[in-house]
């Protein structure tokens, strides 16, 4: 399957050509090299043939910084998301729970603008609310209270001010703790909370949602809209996974998976 802006088939009848881009959880590191691979192949191809990319969250496995964006991996990545904006697509980033220390520093050398949560805009005639999907977990309170805590300013500056060998170091310590935290906690726990979605919406006003970090893709019917889940990117353990919405210029939200593109 062909994925471009102005057409893609469904139903045997080419689509509308495509306003936006939104992906997230695609957690780039190192280590996982043909996800890397999959997802420099979206940057160089669908992401090209949009008018705007949404990046909204967990793009990386941690972000440590801003003065770690010179290390040879994270600067691969910038480029490529420069590369993006030079080819006339408008970039923006929303953070996550894994890399909410993206800073302005980050931005100016992707060529990206900073969001806050939540995020809402009109697209396509339709009233969008965009968001990581974290803050909606609030059944998880330990979570809850640890968001807390790395998302206050001087928790951050605090963090910041230490020597980047040792931020490292600490947040390999944090993600081995929250591995075993997540091996004790349902799924419903750290999934959405469905009151804290309606607040979301009456809040916003927006008719749609888009979020990801739940790792369940799908949609669902809420009183107040229709939320998009995101799926999470791994391509580097079969069954392969991955994928973007991508927002029709007649206001259709159409799920494209990573191996539908050609």
């Amino acid at each position: 399957m062909s994925v471009t802006a102005s057409s893609v088939a469904r139903n045997g009848k080419a689509q509308p050509e495509t306003v936006a881009l939104f992906v997230s959880d695609v957690h780039l590191q190192p280590g996982l090299p043909r996800t890397t691979a999959a997802f420099l192949d979206f940057l160089r191809g669908p992401a090209r043939r949009t008018r705007r990319l949404y990046l909204l969250g967990d793009m990386f496995e941690y972000w440590a910084g801003d003065d770690d964006r010179d290390d040879p991996y994270n600067a691969g990545i910038i480029a490529a998301l420069k590369a993006v904006g030079a080819a006339g697509v408008e970039l923006f980033w929303l953070p996550g729970n894994r890399d909410f220390l993206v800073g302005t520093g980050f931005a100016g050398a992707a060529g990206l603008t900073l969001l806050q949560e939540p995020h809402v805009v009109q697209l396509a005639g339709r009233s969008l609310v965009l968001v990581h999907g974290d803050a909606q977990c609030t059944d998880d309170t330990g979570y809850m209270a640890f968001r807390a805590q790395v998302r206050d300013p001087a928790w951050q500056a605090a963090f910041l001010g230490r020597p980047l060998a040792e931020r490292k170091a600490i947040i390999e310590g944090m993600r081995s703790g929250s591995r075993e935290a997540q091996r004790a906690k349902s799924y419903e726990i750290m999934d959405v909370n469905p009151e804290a979605i309606d607040a979301l919406f009456r809040a916003s006003g927006a008719e749609l949602m888009v979020h990801g970090h739940t790792h369940r893709p799908g949609c669902h019917p809420h009183q107040g809209g229709v939320r998009h889940v995101l799926p999470d990117w791994d391509c580097d353990r079969e069954p392969r996974r991955g994928g973007w919405l991508a927002l029709t210029a007649d206001g259709e939200l159409v799920p494209v998976a990573v191996d539908a593109v050609s």
